[in-house]
């Protein structure tokens, strides 16, 4: 110490260190505020950068009442030194967990932005803040004196041998970023696999993709399998699709009539039925003289993959009910099946003639002895 330490001294390192309790406290409070504020709004951006401040900015005011408290107290250079460096680290350490929340949280709303559903992409988010973080340790060693050349040295020579015994690790890893990179699929796509799996894709991590099926259960499938495989993407090139409804009138009926019936059913099931496409042009379609029937095609509109399972519900419903009432008929299949009776030639049997009484039995009669 170049003098002594006096009670002066000790007050104004308290007054300092209190003042930068009191100042994040307060900064605190003022960004859960702006928190509320910023969650009304429409953009999420304002949401992460207040979420961010909400972390470095009390750290900040907490380093900065310690710096002054140190400065107040009569140090040595060397002691003064040590607590420059470890609170310049303390404050990097903020800096680079606040960059790496906001700058994640930017990644994710792009990602939700560019998928519109409430699933997020998670790859690219955890990339994204290893990226940040490393940089920043990185920054903060060099800053506390730490030489990061043999580190990074041994990090190259070490990468190899990581890979070698991470091969299915990083192959899922770089199938993930190469899905998510050519957008054949994003989360909320519906798909379905060649191999038959298929449901809405939740997320999309470093090493699996998560499938929800219609039936509410989640499918894990490895990004490798994902991006070998045959797939379907339902919301490709758009998530609106046509759906084809098979019907079948009988001979008798009026075709035009018919038409014009389906056509005003399906213009009802467009416009108040959910899922439905209001736009959509109704199109009936005949192709088959079948055996009872005159069979057609029904093109409905559905908004998305989900959405056939109630159009057609609805649709079949009201349908029968105007047909019904209109009087047009939907015969069912008949088959009409002739039985003929063949009679089959009985083959003659010979007639047994009289019997001959060759077998008869006599009594035979014993002669008179001689007298």
């Amino acid at each position: 110490m170049t003098r002594a330490l006096t009670l002066h001294d000790l007050i104004v390192a308290g007054i300092a260190l209190a003042a930068g309790t009191a100042a994040a406290l307060l900064l605190r409070v003022i960004l859960r505020w702006l928190g509320v504020r910023a969650g009304r709004t429409k953009w999420s951006g304002d949401d992460i950068i207040v979420d961010g401040l909400r972390t470095i900015v009390p750290w900040a005011a907490l380093t900065g009442g310690a710096a002054v408290a140190a400065s107040a107290l009569p140090l040595t250079a060397r002691v003064g030194r040590n607590v420059t460096l470890t609170l310049t680290a303390v404050l990097i350490l903020a800096a680079t967990v606040t960059a790496a929340r906001v700058v994640a949280g930017m990644v994710r709303a792009l990602a939700q932005s560019r998928s519109g559903v409430a699933g997020s992409a998670t790859i690219f988010v955890n990339i994204t803040r290893v990226v940040v973080l490393a940089m920043g340790f990185l920054v903060m060693l060099e800053t506390l004196g730490v030489s990061i050349a043999p580190l990074l040295t041994a990090l190259g020579v070490g990468g190899l041998a990581v890979a070698l015994a991470l091969q299915d690790t990083l192959a899922n890893l770089f199938a993930g970023v190469h899905i998510l990179a050519s957008r054949t699929v994003q989360p909320g796509h519906y798909i379905k696999l060649s191999s038959g799996e298929e449901g809405y894709v939740v997320d999309i991590n470093w090493r699996n993709t998560v499938v929800r099926t219609l039936s509410d259960n989640l499918v894990i499938i490895p990004n490798t399998k994902l991006s070998g495989t045959n797939m379907t993407n339902y919301h490709r090139p758009e998530q609106h699709m046509s759906l084809n409804v098979q019907v079948g009138v009988g001979y008798d009926s009026d075709l035009e009539h018919v038409e014009r019936v389906t056509t005003e059913v399906v213009k009802g099931v467009m416009a108040d039925v959910e899922g439905g496409l209001p736009d959509h042009e109704p199109l009936v379609r005949f192709h088959t003289f079948g055996d009872s029937r005159i069979g057609f095609t029904v093109i409905l509109g559905v908004g998305e993959f989900s959405d056939q399972y109630r159009i057609r519900h609805e649709f079949i419903k009201r349908l029968h009910r105007r047909y019904r009432s209109e009087g047009i008929s939907v015969p069912a299949p008949r088959r009409i099946v002739s039985v003929h009776q063949t009679e089959i030639p009985q083959p003659e049997l010979p007639i047994p003639g009289p019997r001959l009484a060759t077998d008869a039995m006599t009594t035979p009669v014993n002669p008179t002895p001689p007298v």
